[in-house]
This record gives C-alpha cells, sequence and structure tokens, in this order.
C-alpha cells in the first residue's frame, strides 16, 4: 500500500513511465530468454548463426545508448521513448513471422537499437520530472522493472505452450500497447536548443573524468546483478537437479524488492551521503556472494539472491540520481547513455571472466564476485573522501554532502 500511494503521489509522467517499464520489462523477458532456443531448435540455425543473431542485438543496444541519450537531449525525451517503444513492436513481431537470416538479423537490429532509444531516454525524463525526489523515483523505477522481469518469464513459459510464434506477436504487442499510450498520454517537453554540435557534447562527457571515475567504479555493480541469470541459476540447477530452482531465486528478489525497496531509499535519502550508501551497497553485495563458498545448497543461494538484492536497493536509486547531477542539464540523457555503454561493455566482460571461473575451479567465481564488490565500494570511497561526486541537484538538505562539488 505503500508504493501505491508513492505512485499516486507523483505527477502523471512519472506514473507513466513506472507503468511503461513494467510493460518494458515484461515484454523483454517474455521473448529474450526464449530466443536462442527458438533460433537454435526450431529453426535449426546452427550455433555460430545463433550467436550472430543474438550478438548483433546485444551490440546494437549496447554500442548504441549514447546515440540514444544525444536524442533525447536535443530533440526530447517523449519521442525518443516513443520511437524505441514502436521500433521494439516491429523488431519483436519480425521474430514471430521471419525464419531466414536476413529477417532475423534486422529483428535483432531494430530490437536493439530500440533499447538504445528509449532506455536512457526514459531515465533521462523521470529525473527531469521527480523533482526533489528522484531517488525515490528511481526506487519506485526498480520496484516496477523487478516485477516485469518476473512476470515476463512466467507469462512466455505459458504462451510456449501455444507456440514461439505466439510469444513473440504478445511481445510486440506489449510494445505496440506502450508506444500507443506513451503517444497519447505522455505530456511532450520543448526540446532544448542546442549549443554544441554532437560531436561536441560527447567530446564533454567523455573527457569528464569524475563521472568516468563514478562509471568504471560501478562495474562491479552490473556485473554482479547479472549473476542472477548466470551464476546463481546454473548453481541451483546443480544443487538441486532441478530446473524449477532458478525460478526461486527470481521470486526471492522479486518478492524482496517489492518489500523493501521504497523503505529503504527513504530511510537513507534522510541522512547521510549518496556516495557512502552506494558503497555499502556495493560491498553488501560483494558479501551476497560469500555464503556459497562456506555451505552448498539451495538455502545459502537463496541468502546470497536476498542479500544481493538489499546491496542493489541501497546503491541503484543513488547512482541513478548522481548520474543526472554530473552535467549540465542539456546533457542528462547524453550522461545516461554513456553510463550504460560503460556498464553495459563492462558486464560482457564481467560475464566472460565469471564464465571462465566457473571452469576453473569452483569456489572461483563466488570470490572474484565477492572481490568485485568489495573494489567497487572501495572507489566510490575514494571518489567520495577526494570531493569528485556531485551533490544531487535535487537532494534534500539533510541528504547532500558535506563538501559540494561542482556541476
Amino acid at each position: 500500500m505503500n508504493t501505491l500511494r508513492s505512485v499516486r503521489s507523483f505527477p502523471r509522467p512519472v506514473r507513466l513511465l513506472l507503468v511503461n517499464q513494467l510493460g518494458v520489462n515484461t515484454g523483454f523477458y517474455l521473448l529474450v530468454p526464449y530466443l536462442a532456443t527458438h533460433l537454435g531448435q526450431d529453426l535449426g540455425l546452427s550455433a555460430v548463426a545463433v550467436g550472430v543473431v543474438l550478438g548483433v542485438r546485444n551490440l546494437s543496444q549496447q554500442g548504441l545508448f549514447i546515440i540514444g541519450g544525444s536524442a533525447a537531449d536535443r530533440l526530447g525525451a517523449r519521442g525518443v521513448i516513443i520511437t524505441g517503444c514502436g521500433l521494439r513492436t516491429v523488431g519483436f513481431a519480425l521474430f514471430a513471422l521471419g525464419d531466414g537470416l536476413p529477417v532475423l538479423i534486422a529483428a535483432s537490429v531494430l530490437s536493439g537499437l530500440a533499447g538504445a532509444l528509449f532506455n536512457p531516454a526514459v531515465r533521462t525524463y523521470l529525473a527531469q520530472q521527480s523533482g526533489e525526489r528522484t531517488a525515490e523515483a528511481f526506487a519506485l523505477f526498480n520496484v516496477f522493472a523487478t516485477t516485469g522481469a518476473l512476470v515476463g518469464p512466467l507469462l512466455g513459459t505459458a504462451l510456449l505452450l501455444v507456440d514461439f510464434r505466439a510469444t513473440a506477436l504478445t511481445a510486440a504487442g506489449v510494445f505496440a500497447v506502450l508506444t500507443v499510450a506513451q503517444a497519447l498520454a505522455l505530456p511532450g517537453q520543448p526540446a532544448p536548443r542546442a549549443r554544441t554540435a554532437v560531436l561536441g557534447d560527447w567530446r564533454e562527457v567523455v573527457t569528464d573524468r569524475r563521472f568516468l571515475a563514478f562509471a568504471l567504479s560501478l562495474v562491479g555493480m552490473y556485473v554482479l546483478e547479472s549473476q542472477l541469470y548466470l551464476l546463481l541459476p546454473d548453481s541451483a540447477r546443480r544443487a538441486t537437479g532441478w530446473n524449477g530452482a532458478a525460478g526461486l531465486l527470481f521470486l526471492t528478489g522479486t518478492v524482496a524488492n517489492l518489500a523493501l525497496q521504497l523503505r529503504i531509499t527513504r530511510r537513507l535519502q534522510r541522512s547521510g551521503s549518496r556516495g557512502r550508501w552506494i558503497a555499502t551497497g556495493l560491498l553488501v553485495m560483494g558479501l551476497a556472494f560469500l555464503p556459497p563458498l562456506a555451505v552448498g545448497g539451495l538455502p545459502a543461494l537463496l541468502l546470497t539472491v536476498l542479500v544481493l538484492q538489499i546491496g542493489s536497493m541501497l546503491a541503484q536509486p543513488f547512482v541513478m540520481e548522481l548520474i543526472a547531477a554530473f552535467g549540465r542539464p542539456h546533457l542528462t540523457g547524453t550522461y545516461y547513455g554513456l553510463f550504460y555503454v560503460v556498464s553495459g561493455l563492462a558486464a560482457a566482460a564481467g560475464n566472460a571472466a565469471v564464465g571462465w571461473a566457473i571452469d576453473a575451479a569452483a569456489w572461483l567465481p563466488w570470490l572474484l564476485c565477492g572481490a568485485l564488490g568489495l573494489a567497487g565500494a572501495t572507489a566510490v570511497v575514494v571518489l567520495e573522501r577526494t570531493g569528485r561526486l556531485p551533490e544531487p541537484a535535487t537532494a534534500e538538505p539533510s541528504a547532500r554532502p558535506g563538501k559540494e562539488s561542482p556541476r
């Protein structure tokens, strides 16, 4: 009930973007987890072809985030969000209707480009519309996103009882509804007047050393979060011999997020600096991977998921809040875009390292993940103590760091 009251207390654009994120994650996780199986088993593509199709989607999204962010800054976030959702509608529909490699690659490109457009644009719009409650808005954003990430696979599993085409068309339908809803109900914003060339904007953001240091310090956060889809499900299946064990992990994380995210963010934003809570969250995320080193079995893995989610809930809303505070207001989207380029590449490299560690020794991936959390926490503490983290532009006076950094 507290979550619903908080949602209603925000202006309509924020409420719509929260529902939008629920739909985005529902539609995405309804389709993508089952795409590789469809390509390989249903369509009979080779492993190389499957890798190409999936890799093109990832590359199209991760490599183009900065373009989506710049578009949000220059054209206005609303139009970029609508365009992105529309492109994903087409891309997911192509997955349902096409079986040739050129069509599937086109579907991957459109689906990836769509995410590169609307992901930074949604966060830009949310940061601009939430006023002094930016951290709380992003806390709710996490709640809705996590719920969609749970609902999507459950719905996808049910639709696969019909066939993959039903799953893909339903996912496309979800994005079609989001496209229409935002076109009708999301208020427009005047596009900022561009004062420099696009390359000038990129140069300004890429040469912001404080921001790059901050983004790199959070590499571990995204690597650790991605273990919900790599290390932890694989370990749960091995420990129990039951494929459904991974579902228990997702359910545990979702319930924890729904119950605790908003309470944690509201409590923490009243005292202490953002950097302190981000560092604490990263440390907690790293510690989450230690129980399986000492005790095997599903209970230890469930504890890992719970503690990992708590750490993420501590850090994530304040990370999103600080990104918008690093640069000039008309470059907010570009900052979000570059941040997601860095985090996406880091997550890919981190997952490769964790995959290598899984093959090397049973204990090594857990120790590696713990070290990543500790390293990230240490880096954020250093940035905080040397005054290289900005003061949130929307922070309440009691929540602001003692030393103000220039924007």
